[in-house]
């Protein structure tokens, strides 16, 4: 229920385009990352992936209603800023038991172009040796003169499937961190050329949802 609310219902307010969704593998364990520019990526994120899914979430959301609700789909609440391994171990053993967790390596919304990346997606990837799957959006910010057009275009690119080797240590999660922000970085770029190419440019600027 929770993958098909986060698939339908953003639908009416925008023109949800998904291009190669049957390149995330059918079993094992996965971690998703994704660039993350406003609080509707998500959501399209987490709908559209085939596969259940378990995404990192700010612990400010996990109030009321809302709460409980993502609770109840099985998300994980982590604290920004503050070292706690709990979420961690958590998306640690969902992975073990071949499953599916989505992170945003940047930790917070920004402009959605993926310029520095926590640790958390490598120290996640290296602790279950898991396969990582990068997933590019674009269109869910303002344009930057501020005025929303009808239905924009969302465009959601999920790039090849690998399997990184991150080496131990600090040194290893820096350098696996580095690897999977390139790796995402240039998922996105390719999305931004191919948007430019056919009309759909993807504004600039630090607007924000």
């Amino acid at each position: 229920m929770g993958r098909l609310i986060g698939r339908y219902t953003l639908r009416p307010a925008f023109k949800v385009r998904v291009h190669g969704v049957e390149r995330v593998p059918a079993s094992g364990p996965l971690v998703v990352i994704a660039n993350h520019s406003s609080m509707i990526e998500p959501q399209l994120i987490f709908g559209m992936l085939p596969r259940r899914s378990a995404f990192l979430v700010k612990e400010t959301l996990f109030r009321g209603a809302l709460g409980k609700f993502l609770l109840t789909l099985g998300q994980i609440p982590v604290k920004r800023g503050e070292v706690d391994r709990k979420p961690l171990l958590t998306a640690v053993g969902v992975l073990k038991d071949g499953g599916v967790v989505g992170i945003f390596p940047e930790g917070t919304r920004g402009t959605g172009d993926v310029g520095n990346a926590e640790r958390g997606a490598a120290w996640l990837t290296r602790s279950a040796g898991a396969t990582v799957i990068p997933i590019a959006t674009r269109g869910t910010l303002r344009p930057a003169n501020g005025k929303r057009r009808f239905r924009p275009r969302v465009d959601i690119l999920v790039g090849e499937p690998f399997t990184p080797e991150i080496g131990r240590g600090r040194s290893g999660l820096e350098e696996g961190t580095e690897l999977l922000r390139g790796e995402l970085a240039a998922l996105v770029k390719t999305l931004d050329e191919w948007r430019a190419e056919y009309g759909f440019q993807a504004p600039k600027g630090n607007e924000k949802e």
